[in-house]
Formats: structure tokens, C-alpha cells, sequence
């Protein structure tokens, strides 16, 4: 992944309960830290992200989470998770993680969380509104593929 395309950043501190008997962080908790970056990024776009437009307005899922496990990090270690939206299609869109090591600039993770919007009643997809799309346009630039057709 190139770092250069992530305009967004949190710090994270790993705490005790995310090692495992290793002295690492256990491989699960890598999904968390990117999913925490995920929802301040999407609240930095002014997306609705409570429980009401997640219940009432429409309902985003996650259909594919890949990783993959560079270096591992441990107890007490300050890191770095990067987020961005790479593209955007009729339904769904992919999100991009990073976790660095700010210390070195060492990548230790990169994720992609594709995502299905889908009718809230239905529980079927429909096309990511073009409310959305204007948000991430506006916030990433020519940095994200806008690809498909907008519900109006």
C-alpha cells in the first residue's frame, strides 16, 4: 500500500489485554484497531455514524475483511492506524488500513474492509448515496476511484 494516498490518521496505544501469551498483539485485535480508525474517519467525512441512521437509514456492512500481518507489535507500543477510501462502485466501497510503527515508519499491517450498503427493511443492496459519495470526493480527492452510479 502506498502510504502517501492516507490523509488520516489515529494514534493507538497497545494495552495489556491485546497481548497475547507471546508478548504480542494477538492477531484479532489488528481487525479492531483498523474498525476504530474506520469509524473516526468516517465521522471526520461528517458521515452519520450513530445508531439511529445505522438503524433507520440505512444499514453499511462489512462483506470482506482482508489482512495482512507484516510485523508484529507489542505491550506499550504507540502506533499509527491510516485510513482511506480507495473506491467506490455501485453498492459498495473499500476502505484501506495501515498500522505503522511511528517510531521507524515500519508497516506492521495493511487491511481492506469492503463494505455493502444495503436497504434497511429489505436487507438488500442499493446503490451507495450520492451523499456519500460527495463527502468521500470531497475529503479524498482523485485518491478514491468513484466508480458506478449514484442513488440521487
Amino acid at each position: 500500500m502506498d502510504r502517501t494516498l492516507f490523509s488520516f490518521s489515529i494514534p493507538l496505544q497497545v494495552r495489556n489485554y491485546e497481548v497475547d501469551w507471546q508478548g504480542i498483539v494477538h492477531n484479532g485485535n489488528y481487525l479492531l484497531y483498523c474498525e476504530v480508525s474506520r469509524i473516526e474517519y468516517l465521522k471526520r467525512l461528517g458521515a452519520s455514524v450513530n445508531i439511529t441512521a445505522i438503524n433507520n437509514e440505512s444499514r453499511v456492512v462489512l462483506v470482506r475483511n482482508e489482512i495482512n500481518y507484516l510485523k508484529p507489535a507489542r505491550l506499550g507500543e504507540e502506533l499509527c492506524v491510516h485510513t482511506r477510501t480507495s473506491w467506490i462502485k455501485n453498492s459498495s466501497f473499500a476502505m484501506e488500513g495501515l498500522i505503522e510503527r511511528p517510531s521507524t515508519g515500519e508497516v506492521l499491517v495493511e487491511n481492506v474492509a469492503i463494505h455493502a450498503w444495503l436497504d434497511p427493511l429489505a436487507d438488500v443492496s442499493i446503490p451507495v448515496p450520492a451523499s456519500f459519495r460527495e463527502l468521500v470526493r470531497r475529503f479524498e480527492g482523485d485518491r478514491c476511484q468513484l466508480l458506478g452510479r449514484a442513488e440521487v
